[in-house]
């Protein structure tokens, strides 16, 4: 298990620094992740790879000439937050365009997406390409559908060789999307992982069991086989990536890796039979790799990539790189950076506000303690339904992010903030500390919220419902779940509908918000019979089936929380 630590909470952040503070001769450290320490041509496509932390050394240990030219970093297991990519994303920026790099799970696609969208409105061409490797979780007719596990340094790779190269933006994309289509990914497990300070394993496997199918994020596997020797291991991994070889390939670049417990020389055992497999069915390896390069922190087990190669893929996987990682080829000449790196923040300021939103302003603040309150009671039961399909972090990402973004409320109402402002900022306090896909989904929903408050007058009935209707929207547009999928959005349109229609009958706001909250709650129930269709526990859709759905039993307790605190504090 994961044992050297002080704060759990800050094991993520503490690890960063550390590795920045090890590999400075690669890497500059900034809030939320890293950048390359050495100069980089003006006009360069920068590409900026990330997601969560505990998968070392992706994403931080990529970064150097010839692959990223910085990393994103959340929480373990967690996605960073929009604020986060973003603030990475303008260091890195030099003038070429971005391509975002990340593997393809719900709060990467969702939080690197907002940020592209901020990052484009400010004038930055910025490209998206999540990594789809992981064969185990989804059929090749939907390969858009599957994760990204050990292919992310496949596809990273070509696309950080491409842009080194000086291929114009639209070029370095292309070659990105074709490296993601050509690579697979497999792996299995034979021990789980545990989160720092966590108690035991987020799953574990039967002894002499291993999991085939596994997550990188402490999802279990598909299903338990009985362990078998290296030989026929290796077959297994083989035969599972060579169903999908495209007609014509003769030449495959490999990465064995290892998911952060398994000996470097149980790979090599390994690795005697995969490439004796390879030859076999008539491929040339070019450049393989054995090693740790996306883990799962103390997971025991491994994982075998493939990347079919044509003569510009051979070029680029072959191309020459220096990373605290990977090294290949010739070195760089490279000089250090000397450009400054400002992270400071200064006081939050905000518009003028009237009173009577300033007041109004001080309400969202208290009603975002008691929603804390109430969200830190129930951590542990939120974690354990989210267990069920999950990686068990949903209560603690709830706790984390409502108790920012309580506290970012009161630093603008001291500031003197509106109704809209405090609510804004809340939202993306909240993003910002929770990380993941919840932590998106909320600050999306309450920023989407705020756009119909005003910090010039008190928060009124219609504006309250119009607000719930724009964050649903927002929620809908971008993280693309709908009814039935099982996730919030299951709660959340009942909801907006209910408050919708009872408040346009005449109800007073308390009066349809607790019918709205009830409404809720009973969709959230109702999620236990659905299958999910978006996030991770959609490979594991049969364990989910008989639970409901952590994001939307989280939804509706807010509801109802918020439902509380409008009746007692809203006069007759």
């Amino acid at each position: 298990m994961t044992t050297i630590f002080d704060a759990p909470e800050d094991f993520a952040t503490t690890a960063l620094a550390g590795f920045a503070a090890i590999y400075s001769r690669y890497v500059r450290h900034v809030k939320g992740g890293v950048v390359r320490a050495t100069k980089v041509p003006k006009g360069k496509v920068a590409v900026v790879v990330g997601g969560g932390s505990g998968h070392y050394p992706a994403f931080a240990g990529y970064v150097g000439p010839g692959l990223a030219d910085a990393a994103v970093a959340g929480d373990v297991f967690a996605s960073p937050s929009t604020t986060a990519v973003a603030r990475v994303c303008r260091h890195a920026d030099q003038g070429g365009g971005i391509l975002l790099g990340f593997g393809n799970y719900a709060g990467d696609v969702l939080n690197f997406g907002v940020a592209a969208e901020r990052l484009r409105a400010e004038g930055i061409d910025v490209r998206i390409v999540p990594v789809t490797d992981d064969v185990a979780s989804a059929p090749m007719d939907a390969a858009a559908k599957r994760r990204g596990i050990a292919g992310d340094l496949v596809v990273f790779k070509i696309a950080g060789a491409a842009a080194e190269a000086g291929m114009n933006l639209d070029e370095v994309e292309r070659v990105t999307r074709r490296a993601n289509d050509r690579t697979v990914s497999f792996g299995v497990a034979f021990k789980g992982c545990t989160l720092p300070g966590a108690p035991a394993p987020l799953f574990t496997v039967p002894h002499g069991q291993m999991a085939l199918g596994l997550g990188i994020h402490g999802e279990p596997g598909i299903k338990e086989e009985a362990i078998v020797s290296a030989k026929d291991l290796a077959r297994l991994l083989t035969d599972k990536l060579l169903a999908e070889r495209p007609a014509g390939t003769t030449k495959v670049g490999v990465v064995l890796n290892g998911l952060g417990a398994t000996k470097y020389e149980e790979l090599f055992v390994l690795w005697t039979t995969i490439s004796t497999l390879l030859k076999d069915a008539g491929l040339d390896v070019v450049a393989p790799e054995a090693g740790e390069f996306v883990t799962s922190l103390d997971m025991q087990g491994c994982s075998l990539t493939l990347l079919w190669l044509d003569d510009e893929l051979e070029i680029l996987w072959s191309a020459a790189c220096d990373t605290p990682v990977l090294r290949r080829g010739a070195t760089f000449a490279a000089e250090p950076a000397t450009d400054a790196l400002d992270d400071a923040e200064g006081p939050m300021t905000f518009d003028a506000a009237s009173a009577r939103s300033k007041e109004a302003g001080r309400c969202v603040a208290g009603l975002l303690a008691r929603v804390a309150h109430a969200l830190k009671d129930a951590e542990d039961e939120l974690g354990r339904i989210d267990a069920q399909a999950g990686d068990g972090d949903h209560g603690q990402g709830m706790r984390r992010g409502s108790a920012a973004a309580f506290d970012a409320a009161n630093v603008a109402v001291a500031a003197g903030a509106g109704a809209a402002s405090v609510l804004a900022v809340a939202g993306d306090a909240w993003a910002d500390r929770a990380g993941g896909t919840s932590g998106a989904i909320w600050g999306l929903l309450l920023r989407s919220w705020s756009n119909a408050l005003s910090d010039a007058d008190a928060i009124e009935k219609d504006a309250a419902v119009m607000g719930a209707r724009l964050a649903l929207d927002g929620v809908t547009r971008l993280g693309r779940a709908r009814v039935g999928d099982k996730t919030l959005v299951d709660a959340l349109v009942p909801f907006v509908e209910t408050l919708e229609r009872e408040a346009g009958s005449g109800k007073s706001l308390p009066h349809a918000w607790k019918s709205a909250a009830e409404a809720a709650k009973v969709a959230a129930d109702a999620t236990s019979a659905l299958t999910p269709k978006l996030g991770r526990a959609r490979p594991l859709a049969e364990r989910s089936i008989g639970h409901p759905d952590a994001g939307a039993i989280s939804l509706a307790l807010v509801a109802r929380v918020a439902g509380d605190y409008l009746a007692e504090t809203t006069t007759p």
